[in-house]
């Protein structure tokens, strides 16, 4: 799915294809409001999405922001999040 398809900006569409890569299914379906239960990512899939996502954005999600993250829902949230962090860190 292309940046334009999916609606995300380069943030969005690699933290898609991070989340892809985890993912259980067809990848291609997944958009920013997939369910990431309907991916079949659970809590260690999480961990190591948020480890690529570190490294990839140069950020540092500490232990209790980890712990929020396991309230997240969609694909959205998560680029949400990572938002977040990068432009705090900017």
């Amino acid at each position: 799915m292309s940046a334009a398809q999916s609606g995300t900006d380069a943030l969005g569409q690699t933290i898609l294809e991070k989340i892809s890569a985890h993912a259980e299914g067809d990848a291609a379906q997944i958009g920013m409001d997939t369910p990431l239960a309907d991916l079949g990512i659970h809590s260690l899939e999480l961990t190591e999405i948020i480890f690529d996502l570190e490294d990839a954005f140069g950020i540092e999600v500490e232990m209790n922001t980890s712990e929020a993250w396991e309230n997240l829902e969609t694909v959205r949230d998560i680029v949400e999040a990572v938002r977040k962090l990068v432009q705090a860190k900017a």
